[in-house]
């Protein structure tokens, strides 16, 4: 039996473990990035750990996500972030040179490795050819010392592309119709790698768009052919010698194949407040449009961008109309000054914002009060634009645009009703190279001299405790379906500046849901919070696991977990446990006394019995390797790798 692609680059990196589906293997992992958001606990972590250098092939720190840099606290993350660069082999990626998605796309990415990125989208690097997974901080943090990653072996899906994309129809459109067809947990414990004779029609950004969203859906990750369009791309960044060829076995096995043709497709727009809320942006017409977003990982991109120049040339954008501009990295911004696309944008009353993630993660541009926003992002959940009764859709550049000139949501097709088509945009031959905003590390030999720079904002790693064979606590919350790390620790400018500081940050943990939660959850000591389906899906970030550590937090009950929500609750020494019966979650309220014994016989036997003071018995059930019972009962990750 042939093997797909991911399945070849598990095999060539599989340290341990076998590729039965379900069960745990453990990864050689070739490169790891991070961002400033979750960049310094990590770097704390890996500091910990008393490792000398980091044992990849390559690790890279991005300052992408702070940059707005308000207050000396982001000012003195980057800059403690720098120092441990400096000192323990990484590269680093300055402010305002890019996002670390399209910059490791650019200038580091390499068909066939591993990749860990403390960021959900990090499978962006699978347009490429990667296989590329978002990880929590602490799981990078072993990564770059050389351990390990562990996964559950996932399922393959194929998405077999046929035909080609319409004018004004594009990749984000590709990935929006994906979303309709599985939902954002229809990838939950699956590799989706998209094939068939379509791809040769799709650049290396339109693929990154595709990966990029497949987060999204829920999926370990997703990934692409590496064949003479990944050849053409990685040339054009002077990198040609990185290139090789990747394809699965024509008698590869997939778990389920999905058919779609490319030139069946027509625009389509994610409603609030979920990326798989799909509509024809046809459906839509008319809803009047305060304010307009492009850019983000997900879509800016030079191609992305030069098509929006070309589309607003000439043309000024409606007065009732925001509209803001990120490029992706400074390589890009740079590329359209010098080929006058810039001037295009700037004359069309365009705001042109930094090269970072900015909007995107409610760092600035938030919409008015109640006010329509359309995003080329990659997701739209309530309240993380800033504003708490946005209203978020997603959308492609040029749906995009054609809100911005229209003040309206409209087909983007109409732009061309004049006969004109798109604007032919070609890949360039070559890109414009410049690294100096990319720090190398220094030799060993100075770094051994070297100190690292800390700032007050910035506070030790929460203490854990090790699970117990009993527990009594609080139901402290309950919460329902799709929670998402954003609901659980928000983002913002507010936020944002304050990652380093755990205890600051706990104030805000689930504010979104209950704004008396944290207060209540320091109170009760230990206690259990109860969610429903996909509990944690969205951002990689493990503060959603690390605050409510320090809050107290021994135990999370959900119908379904997200994958890296669940693997970052068990790194921090917290249990996830599902219903067996998901019916029983009517059952709990919130107050309610829980008890749940013999839980080191549950490790074992994946079965749990949960009594409450008010009568209930509710039957529990956990997954965990001989592995994750070793990190619970040792009290986190941390913990366990101290103990050797």
């Amino acid at each position: 039996m042939g093997l797909t692609i991911a399945q070849k680059i598990i095999k060539e990196h599989l340290i341990s473990g076998d590729m039965t589906v379900g069960s745990e293997v453990a990864l050689r992992i070739d490169q790891t990035l991070t961002q400033d958001a979750t960049g310094t606990m990590a770097y704390l972590e890996f500091e910990t750990m008393g490792i000398p250098r980091v044992r990849t092939e390559l690790s890279v720190a991005y300052i992408d996500h702070n940059t707005l840099q308000s207050g000396f606290m982001n000012a003195d993350d980057h800059r403690f972030i720098q120092s441990m660069a400096k000192k323990y082999g990484l590269y680093f990626s300055r402010p305002g040179n890019g996002i670390c998605h399209q910059v490791h796309l650019e200038r580091f990415g390499k068909p066939g490795k591993t990749l860990i990125g403390s960021d959900s989208h990090t499978p962006t690097g699978g347009g490429i050819g990667m296989l590329a997974f978002g990880a929590g901080g602490l799981d990078v943090a072993v990564a770059m010392g050389g351990g390990a990653y562990y996964i559950t072996m996932p399922k393959m899906y194929k998405v077999n592309l046929t035909g080609k994309l319409q004018d004004f129809v594009t990749a984000k459109d590709v990935s929006l119709e994906i979303l309709r067809i599985l939902s954002v947990k229809g990838g939950v414990g699956a590799i989706i790698e998209w094939g068939g004779p379509g791809v040769a029609t799709l650049s290396v950004p339109e693929r990154a768009t595709i990966t990029n969203m497949g987060t999204e859906l829920g999926a370990t990750t997703s990934i692409f052919p590496s064949d003479e369009v990944t050849r053409a791309f990685l040339a054009a960044e002077g990198r040609e010698e990185d290139y090789v060829p990747l394809a699965s076995d024509e008698d590869a096995v997939y778990d389920r194949v999905i058919d779609i043709d490319l030139s069946a497709l027509e625009p389509l727009i994610a409603c609030p407040h979920s990326p798989d809320n799909i509509v024809k942006v046809s459906e839509l017409k008319g809803t009047k449009v305060d304010q307009v977003c492009i850019g983000s990982c997900t879509n800016s991109s030079l191609m992305d961008m030069l098509k929006v120049a070309a589309l607003l040339k000439g043309k000024t954008i409606r007065p009732d109309v925001s509209l803001s501009i990120s490029p992706g990295s400074k390589q890009v911004l740079a590329m359209l000054a010098d080929c006058g696309a810039l001037s295009d944008i700037l004359a069309s009353g365009a705001r042109v914002l930094e090269c970072a993630c900015g909007p995107c993660i409610g760092m600035g541009f938030s919409p008015n009060s109640g006010g329509v926003s359309l995003r080329t992002f990659n997701r739209n959940f309530e309240g993380r634009s800033g504003t708490k009764d946005g209203q978020v859709y997603l959308v492609s550049p040029e749906t995009a645009v054609a809100a911005a000139l229209t003040g309206e949501i409209s087909d983007p097709r109409l732009l061309g009703a004049d006969g004109a088509g798109m604007p032919e945009i070609a890949m360039p031959d070559a890109f414009k190279i410049d690294d100096s905003a990319i720090i190398p590390p220094a030799d060993i030999e100075e770094a051994k001299e070297l100190p690292i720079l800390r700032g007050p904002n910035i506070k030790a790693f929460p203490d854990s405790k090790p699970q117990e064979d009993e527990l009594t606590a609080n139901l402290t919350l309950k919460v329902g379906d799709n929670i998402t790390t954003d609901h659980i620790m928000p983002a913002g400018s507010k936020i944002l500046p304050y990652r380093s500081n755990i205890p600051h940050l706990s104030q805000y943990c689930f504010e979104v849901c209950d704004e008396t939660f944290a207060e209540r959850a320091k109170a009760a000591g230990e206690s259990i919070i109860v969610g429903g389906n996909n509990y944690g899906q969205g951002s990689s970030r493990e503060h959603a696991a690390l605050v409510p550590l320090y809050l107290g937090v021994r135990v999370v009950i959900a119908k379904s977990f997200a994958r890296i929500h669940i693997a970052n609750l068990i790194n921090a020494g917290i249990m996830p446990l599902t219903f067996k019966n998901p019916d029983d979650y009517d059952k709990l309220n919130q107050d309610d006394k829980l008890t749940i014994k013999n839980i080191y016989d549950g490790m074992d036997s994946g079965s749990f019995v949960m009594t409450s003071d008010k009568g209930a018995e509710i039957q529990l059930e956990g997954s965990f390797t001989d592995r994750q019972k070793d990190i619970l009962k040792s009290g986190g990750l941390l913990k366990y790798v101290a103990r050797g």
